[in-house]
């Protein structure tokens, strides 16, 4: 295939065999050049939905500009549901992680993005790479699932206050979603990266790159911006861009569009500078 900024190629690899079946990834790789930089990419669809092909158009940009792109499916309710799921993305990381150097990229030169849904998991995996819960599967070597920096799209990361949120507005979609994703509200508030910064504890702060739209209306209006205080207060460095106008989704719903084109480039400048 190619991308505006030259070739890419793409595979599909198996990189956990559960009992219930394989989990898949795409991996997008530069053509003609080692890729200096590997990144696993994680797709949102209210934590029940979606695929490793939901974010392909970030996944392509970033590997044609030298980016080794790990697009990840993880298990989804009814099958699996948190912190079950967390430990998908834990595994892969560590995948990632443990064959990076075949392809020319360091361990620590792997981040992660990850958009909606997707953005909330990365978030949590990328704080607590150790946590017993998300670091179950057995992986072959000895690899963490630290992340050198984490790109989060539209992310919930507050997902308690987005239950609130749509709980207030009667969102049936999302408060179904909320339902099977989650055990309880309690463990909203446990797995919840904003309320992590709040009560102080004290995690990995990779460098954050957050793309939101000021016409989210699957988010509630403040939450980017909340965690960007909590977490520039805790110590880390994050990058808030804010695009006017623009919905959920708006660069898988509308890639040509200027915006999201323009918001492509923030992604890929931040990501090949590591």
């Amino acid at each position: 295939m190619n991308s505006p900024n030259g070739a890419v190629v793409a595979e599909d690899v198996t990189y956990y065999r559960h009992p219930a079946g394989p989990l898949l990834a795409r991996l997008y790789a530069p053509v003609g050049r080692a890729p200096t930089v590997a990144v696993v990419s994680l797709h949102g669809g209210r934590w029940i939905g979606e695929t490793r092909l939901t974010n392909a158009v970030i996944d392509e940009a970033l590997a044609a500009a030298g980016a080794l792109v790990m697009a990840i499916d993880i298990r989804m309710p009814p099958s699996a549901r948190y912190a079950d799921c967390l430990a998908d993305i834990n595994a892969a990381i560590r995948w990632l992680k443990a064959h990076a150097a075949e392809r020319g990229v360091k361990p620590d030169a792997v981040g992660g993005i990850g958009t909606s849904s997707g953005g909330h998991q990365m978030m949590l995996s990328a704080m607590r790479p150790n946590d017993p819960r998300y670091a179950s599967l057995s992986m072959p070597g000895k690899m963490d699932a630290s992340l050198a920096f984490v790109v989060l799209g539209w992310p919930v990361v507050d997902p308690l206050a987005r239950y609130r949120y749509a709980q207030a507005g009667n969102k049936t979609p999302y408060l179904e979603a909320h339902h099977a994703y989650w055990p309880g509200v309690a463990d909203m508030e446990e797995g919840n990266p904003q309320m992590i910064l709040e009560r102080g504890e004290k995690v990995p702060l990779p460098p954050v790159l957050l793309i939101q739209g000021t016409a989210d209306e699957a988010l509630t209006p403040d939450m980017a911006d909340r965690f960007a205080a909590a977490y520039r207060k805790a110590g880390g460095t994050l990058d808030l861009e804010k695009y006017e106008g623009q919905p959920h989704t708006f660069i898988t719903k509308s890639p040509e569009a200027a915006a999201s084109v323009a918001a492509i480039e923030k992604i890929v400048s931040f990501v090949t500078r590591r």
